[in-house]
């Protein structure tokens, strides 16, 4: 079940729109600003759901999935990637990092909230 949702994303109206998107469907929502200031967050609190964008200052967010799946606590957790990158090297190397899936930007927040709840269907893999 996922109750507890970390954003990140270097934009601030990026974030506005996660946390209140989510906020609204009923979900408790951390925002961070960069790769660095996620893992932190991350670190320091369980999450349900890890939100990354791509493209950030410090920190890509491919690094830090790879990051966070070293992480025991974080080996099932399910991570989704904000991108505007569609192309196949993209997904291979999303994929090769530990992400769940990806949502390609610009971002439709119905289609945000319908796949949280989709994979808060889904039981966590041990």
């Amino acid at each position: 079940m996922i109750k507890h949702i970390l954003a990140i994303d270097d934009s601030a109206a990026m974030r506005q729109i996660l946390s209140a998107t989510l906020t609204i469907a009923g979900y408790g929502v951390t925002v961070a600003a960069d790769g660095i200031e996620g893992l932190e967050a991350a670190l320091a609190e369980r999450f349900d759901l890890v939100l990354t964008d791509q493209h950030m200052p410090g920190k890509s967010g491919l690094d830090l999935i790879a990051e966070l799946r070293a992480n025991h606590a974080y080996k099932s957790t399910p991570i989704l990637v904000l991108t505007t990158e569609d192309g196949e090297p993209f997904k291979e190397a999303a994929r090769a990092a530990g992400a769940t899936g990806w949502i390609e930007k610009p971002l439709d927040p119905d289609l945000l909230t319908e796949l949280v709840a989709a994979l808060s269907e889904v039981e966590p893999q041990g």
